[in-house]
């Protein structure tokens, strides 16, 4: 254990970070020190104090509960976004990859359709057909951002498609899916995962953006974009209500980034 550690601190310590950052969303409501919810009037805009140790907002609401509260919320919602993308993307790669042909042409023709737009302003295109929520905001960004893991795993898999191993397997009479399954998934997993833990905190922060544009969370959700976006007409009076949600954004961001940076060294060495 010593020895991993040393050999992987980055990660090591961007791991510790992200762990504490998890068990923070889960046990959310017994870190709390008030409920995010709860509006008292009379404590509306207070600095930040023993009491309230990041103010309060313009409802007299706790922010520091709020931005506790907000941890789950976007780590939920973050999470649920990578594995959709990481699972579609990844199978229609392979796909394409694997069977070439029309399954290759159809999935790469409408890949590039996708990209041929800016991913943002077609995500905030999407999202405002669908309605601002959550879901929605998480269904907009996944239809933009399937194409990345699909063109990987496309050319992971036309790299070990014609190997000497998938050319015996075939020979021998293995099923399709026991090839993919038990030759081609292991090989490009690694890469894969790289990708999406290195894309967690890019997808958090969009997540966010579309909710300080209103398209994504809607009140009372104690989630940071949102935060971001109440407290964006009290800046010059409440700084504090833009401030901690900021910084819990940079924090979270940047432990989950550098933690993909550590296990990129650690899964897939050779890659840059």
């Amino acid at each position: 254990m010593k020895a991993f550690f040393r050999q992987n601190r980055l990660f090591a310590i961007c791991g510790i970070l992200a762990a504490a950052i998890v068990l923070t969303a889960v046990f959310a409501p017994w870190i709390a020190p008030h409920d995010p919810y709860e509006a008292v009037m009379q404590n509306a805009l207070r600095a930040p104090s023993a009491e309230y140790p990041c103010g309060t907002d313009q409802l007299g609401r706790c922010e520091l509960s709020r931005i506790i509260y907000g941890t789950r919320v976007s780590l939920e919602m973050t999470v649920t976004l990578v594995v959709i993308v990481f699972a579609a993307g990844t199978l229609l790669g392979m796909i394409a990859g694997y069977f070439g042909g029309a399954a290759d042409a159809v999935i790469m023709r409408l890949s590039d359709m996708m990209i041929a737009f800016p991913g943002m302003v077609l995500a905030i295109a999407i999202a405002g057909m669908l309605g601002p929520s959550l879901f929605n905001t998480v269904i907009a960004l996944a239809v933009v951002s399937w194409t990345k893991y699909a063109r990987l795993s496309r050319s992971l898999v036309l790299k070990i498609k014609n190997s000497t191993y998938i050319s015996a397997a075939v020979v021998t009479g293995a099923r399709t899916g026991h090839i993919l399954g038990g030759y081609v998934v292991p090989n490009i997993i690694p890469t894969m995962i790289v990708t999406a833990a290195l894309d967690v905190g890019t997808m958090m922060l969009e997540l966010a953006a579309l909710s300080f544009l209103g398209l994504g969370a809607q009140l009372p959700t104690p989630e940071w974009g949102l935060m971001l976006n109440e407290g964006r007409q009290y800046l010059q009076t409440a700084p504090w209500l833009m401030l901690f949600p900021g910084i819990a954004i940079f924090i979270v961001v940047s432990v989950f980034n550098l933690m993909g940076d550590g296990l990129r060294d650690i899964l897939d060495p050779r890659q840059d």
